[in-house]
């Protein structure tokens, strides 16, 4: 069994990890992990998950003077397995009603029984008013490896599993893919290398597959198709960015050594015809203008409308280019208006365009699926079809 600890957005990592795993492998622990059924998982190229634990013991109880009485009794059998030198010790918390004042004093607690046993000991504390050590953090004091140790108490309806984190997500390493290339564009927004990974597993990419990415902008899920061992195959209305993608991708491969093999092309996707293969497809649809604020009702309504009939054309032209039963992601526009979110009319006809909307038993496809961020009116709705 693995523990996989979620990001910000759980239930699109939870998702994915259906689609990777399948539905009966996986068990939600609460709102931010999930045990996974299963052997083993490639980390590498989750893009919702933040890290991976052990299951070490599941404890009856959730009360945490009595959680941390049974770390504090069998941590000094548990650091005897740690080489010799000082050891970096954290310790969070999952679905726990505690503070992290307690949480700090619980890992001086738990520093005087280390040294007590002959042990030298560093504790790396949560950020301020956090109850679990960040990715950074995990990440940069070295906490899964040789000398570290991270212990995670995660919540379980009335129980609590006790874990040591085993592989934390490389947050320089997705900084590099992102802000590194040298072509971006802000001013359409840029798809963040974590949520393309999310899609691609969404759609059941495998490596050795051609994903097409019909509006493939600077290249962004082509880069991460690419990392997974995929052929890519993207384009896009304007010539400037499929210059963008191959620059991009040219300097991917040099980066990480890859022999990408790759087609791009200028083309309208609501009547382009793809060459074959086309076994998924992989993409980010047109959002509409770029909002700083929430525009008129009537402006509102416009911006809708020129996205639902492009999505729509694009649907319509995409579908006999495809083969039956194929599994894609699309990535498309939903508006935040005040605590709910406005979709595409097209959504709602996806069936007479020839195709399915792919149900999922952990997470609800229509109102889960949304990536967004507090301060954005335009949100990314997630719509994982198969076709007809």
């Amino acid at each position: 069994m693995i523990i996989a600890l979620l990001g910000r957005q759980p239930k699109i990592g939870i998702a994915e990890l259906e689609s990777i795993c399948g539905a009966d492998a996986l068990q939600p622990l609460g709102d931010h992990a999930a045990l996974l059924h299963v052997e083993s998982v490639d980390p590498e190229r989750l893009g919702g998950t933040i890290k991976l634990a052990k299951p070490l013991i599941e404890l009856s109880t959730t009360a945490w003077p009595k959680l941390i009485d049974y770390v504090a009794k069998a941590l000094p059998e548990h650091v005897g397995y740690i080489p010799e030198g000082k050891i970096k010790l954290a310790i969070g918390t999952y679905g726990l009603t505690i503070n992290a004042q307690q949480l700090f004093r619980a890992g001086l607690e738990l520093k005087k029984i280390c040294r007590a046993a002959g042990r030298s000991v560093r504790i790396v504390p949560p950020q301020q008013n956090a109850t679990a050590p960040n990715s950074a953090q995990t990440l940069h004091n070295q906490l899964t490896g040789p000398l570290g140790m991270e212990l995670l108490l995660i919540k379980n309806g009335t129980s609590t599993w006790l874990a040591q984190t085993t592989w934390v997500q490389d947050i320089d390493d997705y900084a590099r893919r992102d802000y590194g290339r040298p072509k971006r564009d802000a001013f359409v927004g840029m798809l963040p290398p974590k949520l393309a990974q999310q899609m691609l597993h969404l759609a059941q990419v495998e490596s050795g597959q051609t994903v097409l990415d019909p509006f493939c902008g600077t290249g962004v899920v082509l880069q991460e198709a690419a990392l997974a061992g995929c052929n890519a195959y993207g384009s896009d209305v304007q010539q400037k960015m499929i210059d963008f993608t191959h620059e991009n991708l040219e300097w991917l491969a040099k980066q990480y050594n890859l022999n990408i093999q790759q087609k791009l092309e200028a083309a309208d996707a609501t009547n382009h015809k793809w060459k074959a293969p086309l076994d998924h497809v992989v993409c980010e649809t047109y959002l509409g203008q770029p909002l700083s604020g929430l525009p008129s009702p009537a402006k509102l309504n416009d911006i809708i409308s020129t996205c639902d009939t492009i999505t729509k054309k694009f649907l319509r032209n995409l579908r006999p280019q495809l083969a039956p039963g194929s599994r894609h992601c699309l990535a498309v526009p939903a508006w935040r208006v005040g605590n709910n979110f406005r979709h595409l009319s097209t959504l709602d006809h996806l069936e007479d365009l020839g195709y399915n909307h792919v149900r999922f038993q952990h997470a609800n496809a229509q109102n889960d699926l949304i990536y967004h961020r507090e301060d954005q009116i335009v949100a990314r709705e997630l719509l994982v079809i198969t076709v007809k």
